[in-house]
């Protein structure tokens, strides 16, 4: 019979050696290595900020200038057909809407012809109340050009509702040649960057940059869009670094770009100043020019200084690398004190306390700590693996002469059956959360947009008719296997199988904001990976499994259904009934996969898709568009340049 002892006294004990730990710790460590770690501590800290925030500054840049490429390739830019072209305008309000740090989007021709659509409450209401914008007017569209028949360029002037509806409109001589202004004057010359020198727009009165791409192709001309950075001010003010830390954005001349005092500079600005922005020194109070300028000389981008004010700073530097042209740097500054003065002041307490400690009970706590040492960590990395989902390989089972470890070890080893065992039957991105957050699955739901697959296979029963039983068991498992494994590396829930059929769902019951995409680019892999299983089939004397798809995105009411004793995780609603309607549509048009128009208009930047018919499915009283959906846009366009 084995020996056990009690879970309190080796509690106790364990308490006791992790004391002894400390002291002992301490005892070996000076006060200079205490200090390197602390400091250590807080240069990681500080260089996560800076990573995370440049990142977040670097990111508004690319958004912008993924944008203007994609504007300078729309049939209406390139060829110059700028006046009375809704169809345009619309597109640039969709971009606009979608992109907050945008106030404006503009396109520049060589010959002098220009279009501008604004976002007005972007630039606060007194660029409204100077324009005496109608009340309702969300955009102002200008547009300078030549009419047919006119010898001089003519500057049009539309107020537009949020639906682009016309509220107010006038026209005259164009008042200013847009090829004068830097942002177009500058685009072509060599070595010139996509990002402006920062200036005031004139207008809103508030800082910001231009940023353009040149095109060559068609018209010729350049297109931009301008980025306030009020935004990029907020988003530094929310940046809690203690009392005194701040976050701000200068340039190579020393100048603050951004900082969460400039509104404070700018609200003192008299009418129509020219640019002054601050200097470093006027914003910010420490002198950080001996760090800056080592890393400037290629020096640790994070480092720390004694400041004249006799306190310790970390700092860490970070190049903005879309706007290198126009030298944007980021900064993040904090007093060491501030964030570590409870360690410093109770690290010399702790020692004083742990020493005594560790002559008092060394002898005891050294031999037991070693005894609770192996089974902790042995438990601890079993524990981990089940809540990272890790179940695969053979049990193992932990044991200890301690009672209640040992009764813990055979616990985990059964959860970790009983979560491996659960998981074949329930969306495995379910038991993921269910395992994470420790939540009980009970009944209930909530509505949220999700994208819904139904898949099929054409003339499954013929083939089943006609085969051995066990047979068609082991090819279709293996089937499902294979898209089931494709839905989910693209973020898809696999939410049940219908026999040979498959309905999944995007974004959730874990969030995916770009969950249309997702699904577009799931199902395309699982055609891909449906003919290579059908190559293997083949081969292997078996039949080939045509796989039809429908998808459709909307909004359903997700959740758990059931009873106490048997419960699903699944989806209702008419999105469901939409997407499984496509499905065996499939076989009237000859097509593998079709989607709705929703699918078509979230996703149709990014994909190719093929008109298919106007439908109205049972039930619905809409006329729905469906689509075919070809594959991802570069690939299609290549296979038409190719043909």
């Amino acid at each position: 019979m084995r020996v056990r002892f009690g879970f309190q006294l080796s509690v106790t004990t364990l308490f006791v050696a992790v004391v002894l730990a400390v002291g002992l710790t301490l005892v070996f460590l000076s006060f200079d290595r205490a200090r390197s770690i602390t400091r250590t501590a807080a240069l990681a800290f500080i260089d996560r900020v800076a990573d995370h925030t440049a990142d977040r500054v670097d990111g508004q840049f690319k958004d912008v200038l993924d944008i203007l490429e994609v504007l300078r390739q729309l049939e209406p830019v390139e060829s110059g057909t700028i006046l009375g072209n809704p169809s345009l305008y619309a597109n640039l309000a969709a971009l606009l809407r979608r992109h907050r740090q945008l106030y404006n989007l503009y396109v520049g021709y060589d010959d002098g012809g220009f279009i501008e659509l604004d976002m007005l409450n972007r630039a606060g209401p007194a660029v409204r109340a100077q324009l005496h914008a109608p009340p309702d007017a969300a955009f102002r569209l200008t547009v300078m050009e030549t009419p047919a028949g006119e010898t001089s360029r003519i500057r049009f002037t539309s107020y537009l509702s949020s639906d682009l509806a016309i509220l107010a409109q006038d026209h005259r001589t164009a008042d200013y040649d847009p090829r004068e202004r830097p942002w177009y004057r500058d685009a072509f010359l060599p070595g010139a960057g996509p990002i402006t020198e920062p200036y005031v727009f004139k207008l809103a009165n508030l800082i910001g940059y231009t940023v353009r791409a040149p095109f060559p192709q068609g018209r010729r001309g350049v297109v931009a869009g301008d980025i306030l950075l009020t935004e990029t001010d907020a988003f530094l003010r929310s940046q809690k670094l203690g009392t005194s830390g701040v976050v701000f954005l200068f340039d190579d001349s020393g100048r603050i770009v951004a900082h969460p005092r400039m509104e404070e500079v700018f609200h003192a600005r008299t009418a129509d100043p020219p640019l002054d922005l601050p200097r470093l020194g006027q914003l910010v109070a420490v002198d950080i020019a001996p760090p800056l300028n080592a890393w400037q000389q290629g020096a640790a981008a994070q480092q720390i200084f004694e400041a004249a004010d006799g306190r310790t700073y970390v700092v860490a530097f970070r190049s903005i690398g879309t706007a290198r042209s126009s030298g944007l740097s980021l900064a993040v500054m904090a007093p060491l004190d501030e964030f570590f003065a409870e360690i410093e002041a109770g690290r010399r307490q702790l020692f004083l306390l742990a020493l005594g400690l560790v002559l008092a009970a060394l002898p005891v706590v050294w031999g037991i700590g070693s005894m609770l040492s192996g089974s902790m960590k042995a438990l601890a990395r079993e524990t981990d693996r089940i809540q990272k989902f890790k179940t695969d390989g053979p049990p193992r089972r932990i044991s200890s002469i301690i009672r209640e470890i040992d009764d813990l070890g055979r616990s985990v080893a059964t959860m970790r059956t009983v979560v491996r065992t659960f998981a074949s039957f329930v969306p495995k991105r379910l038991v993921q959360q269910l395992v994470a957050t420790g939540d009980a699955l009970q009944p209930g739901g909530s509505r949220r947009e999700v994208t819904v697959l139904f898949t099929d296979i054409t003339g499954f029963t013929a083939i089943t008719e006609k085969a051995d039983p066990e047979q068609v068991m082991l090819r279709t498992s293996r089937y499902l296997a294979v898209l089931s494994a494709v839905i989910t590396e693209h973020g898809g829930t696999v939410d049940k199988f219908v026999g040979d059929a498959i309905m999944a769902i995007w974004n959730a019951p874990t969030d995916d904001s770009d969950h249309v995409a997702h699904a577009c680019a799931a199902v395309l892999a699982c055609r891909e990976a449906n003919r290579r299983l059908n190559g293997e089939f083949e081969r292997e004397g078996w039949p080939a499994y045509r796989t039809r798809f429908g998808l459709h995105t909307g909004e359903a009411v997700v959740g758990t259904i059931g009873s106490d004793d048997r419960m699903a995780y699944t989806v209702l609603g008419a999105v469901v009934n939409l997407a499984a309607r496509l499905e065996p549509l499939n076989k009237e048009y000859g097509t593998d996969i079709l989607v709705s128009d929703a699918i078509q208009r979230r996703v149709s930047d990014r994909f190719a898709f093929r008109a298919v018919d106007t439908i109205q499915p049972k039930g619905f009283e809409a006329r729905i568009r469906v689509y075919e959906l070809c594959g991802e846009l570069n690939e299609h366009s290549r296979r038409e340049n190719r043909a």
